[in-house]
């Protein structure tokens, strides 16, 4: 048989031919990484609106090689719930408030004790300065932050009046189990609070007979959680600004390609801070709402004995540095970041 050599026109579309196989043989050779993400928040929140926007942001950047599985509304449980199922590989990432922060790295719970910052200004400045250290126990914890967004002031939501740290003593009052910076500011005040899930607060709250008649939470939070839809009163004052923090293990983050790492980390960082700033407002926006909705607001800042409350914060503080929870050396540091600033601004002044 006598083989007839193909013209070069032939020969080139050939070599294309191959050329487009191969490449595409190669393109979906590539390894597709899911992250499983959970959260507390329901859908349909601003919160979880800027996270959707997330997802979709990096799974084009990623030309979908990196791809989201989102868990909302504590379907995965509550927060050492979702961590439990991190650290065994069931989810890979998730949006934790201070009480799960706390879990990961307890110092960063500095930024949210009770009665300490003045105003966000404060606790933004000891945050910046803090934030490697933080940034550092995360990782030697097993996880990366990606972001830090927050929570925001935390307001009193009862039943009843509570217009004192006695009314408070009077209160079935829930405390967020297992949550030692909850558990020391309750002890500091003499106040016997009742442990509960935070899945568990609306049925109890809501219940004829429950166990509970007062929470606390920020003004967004109670009505993001329907919380609101079973109180009658709320606090002017607001017992600390609570955190928040976006992380993935360390076990998935470092598996991801290093162009995958600097996306899902910068993006997260650029997410984190949107909810942030729109978490401000928000709970601004959810305070008048509240009111238009009949929530009366009592026990503003000129009723309080902040001398109570300084003595509260203190002895709180010494329980969480004498357990280690917050070790002396973090707390000084935080102090003094503090102090410096209220100095600056004095000066500035």
């Amino acid at each position: 048989m006598v083989l007839i050599p193909e013209s070069p026109g032939a020969l080139f579309k050939t070599l294309i031919v191959s050329f487009l196989l191969l490449t595409s043989h190669l393109v979906s050779a590539e390894e597709v990484y899911t992250l499983k993400f959970a959260t507390l928040l329901p859908t349909g929140t601003s919160w979880t609106k800027t996270l959707d926007a997330w997802v979709r942001e990096v799974e084009q950047k990623s030309n979908g090689r990196l791809r989201f599985k989102i868990y909302p509304g504590g379907i995965m449980g509550d927060e050492p719930d979702v961590l439990r199922k991190i650290r065994k590989g069931q989810l890979q990432g998730g949006l934790f408030s201070g009480y799960g922060i706390g879990r990961i790295y307890s110092p960063a719970r500095i930024l949210e004790l009770p009665f300490l910052y003045r105003n966000t200004d404060e606790s933004d400045h000891v945050r910046n300065r803090l934030m490697p250290e933080i940034d550092a126990g995360f990782r030697d914890s097993g996880f990366e932050l990606l972001g830090w967004p927050e929570v925001g002031f935390i307001h009193l939501f009862s039943k009843h009046r509570i217009q004192s740290v006695a009314d408070m003593r009077n209160s079935r009052i829930w405390l967020w189990q297992g949550d030692p910076l909850g558990e020391a500011m309750f002890a500091a005040a003499d106040i016997k609070p009742v442990p509960l899930s935070i899945i568990d607060v609306y049925p109890q709250l809501s219940a004829k007979h429950g166990s509970i008649d007062t929470v606390y939470m920020s003004t967004f939070g109670a009505i993001a959680l329907q919380w609101y839809s079973q109180v009658k009163y709320a606090s002017h004052i607001s017992v600390t600004n609570a955190i928040g923090a976006v992380v993935v293990s360390n076990k998935f983050y470092n598996r991801l390609p290093q162009d995958l790492q600097q996306l899902l980390k910068s993006s997260g960082i650029k997410a984190s801070d949107t909810i942030r700033e729109k978490t401000r407002l928000e709970n601004i926006k959810s305070k008048q709402l509240l009111i238009d909705n009949g929530i009366e607001f009592v026990w503003d800042w000129d009723e309080v004995d902040m001398d109570e409350f300084i003595t509260i914060r203190d002895k709180a503080a010494a329980h969480l540095i004498e357990t280690g929870y917050i070790p002396k050396d973090f707390f000084d540091k935080a102090l003094l970041y503090l102090n410096d600033y209220r100095q600056q601004q004095t000066s500035g002044r």
